[in-house]
């Protein structure tokens, strides 16, 4: 039995306890089974967001077992997927309109469905709704040699135009290409600057110039924007090599050589001879002689 004098400290601590445990419960953090995480890309103009959360393997066998084939699935843990863009794209070859969806899949052996539903905002796949699909593609399901312990969504191959979201766990991927307008949509203000009047800075002529080279739009202004853009920066090498290939393209084979030979000695003079810009320039030169 405790002393008189310890028995009333031990009746204080057991008190202090019962009343701090409240306290103490709210204040202990433990770490998430399947953390979260908000990926944002540019593609082109377009903005997305993925939101999800990510479950981990822990030994577990993944696709036909703990996820069924055949079934719906969150594509991740907890809430839903959320995919969000803020322009018209197109997903698997199919056009959709801005917003935020819910991102669904259906994993088979030989190939995914993928789903965005425009519910975007529930819990899980218990509720899904199929009439409320935006839309549905097929794809096939690569074998990935090894182990993906975390699921992973996200964009790889990107383009100007073009993109794959990329959907990938234990030893299976599944990709869906996605593509941007960036034309359509960048080719009026790059006409409106360029119509004011007004002298732009050389790398807007430089990224303008390039913008009409690569896809091929007017070659000839591309060759007036490039120059206007030398007017200002003589010694721009990486410059020098797009005049280069414009004029290779529109057939002045000796504006090209010349252009090209002016870009390698800037390069070299400033990058030093292991200059990529030399690579470049060596084959660009090889196919004009």
């Amino acid at each position: 039995m405790p002393s008189p004098t310890v028995a009333p400290r031990i009746g204080f601590i057991a008190s202090f306890i019962v009343l701090m445990a409240p306290a103490l419960s709210g204040q202990v953090e433990f770490p998430a089974a399947s953390p979260a995480v908000v990926v944002q890309q540019e593609v082109g103009l377009t903005n997305f967001e993925i939101s999800y959360s990510r479950p981990s393997v822990k030994g577990r066998e993944i696709f036909g077992r703990l996820e069924s084939y055949g079934e719906v699935w969150r594509t991740g843990a907890n809430a839903a997927t959320k995919l969000t863009f803020d322009s018209e794209i197109k997903f698997g070859g199919r056009p959709v309109e801005a917003g935020t969806y819910a991102l669904f899949t259906i994993p088979q052996k030989g190939s995914w469905t993928v789903i965005l539903n425009r519910v975007s905002d529930q819990w899980g796949a218990s509720r899904y709704d199929a009439d409320q699909d935006v839309l549905r593609v097929e794809v096939p399901v690569e074998e990935v040699p090894e182990l993906i312990e975390t699921l992973h969504i996200g964009f790889d191959q990107l383009r100007d135009e073009s993109a794959v979201l990329e959907i990938a766990w234990e030893r299976s991927r599944v990709r869906v290409p996605i593509e941007v307008d960036v034309r359509d949509r960048l080719q009026p203000q790059i006409e409106a600057a360029m119509g004011s009047g007004q002298k732009q800075p050389d790398y807007i002529y430089f990224q303008a110039a390039s913008f009409y080279y690569d896809h091929r739009i007017d070659l000839n202004r591309a060759a007036e924007w490039v120059d206007l853009a030398l007017d200002q920066n003589p010694r721009a090498f990486w410059m020098l090599h797009l005049k280069a290939k414009i004029h290779a393209e529109l057939g002045n084979t000796d504006i090209a050589i010349a252009a090209a030979e002016a870009s390698t000695e800037q390069a070299v003079a400033q990058e030093g001879p292991s200059s990529g810009y030399k690579v470049m320039n060596d084959a660009l030169l090889a196919s004009l002689r």
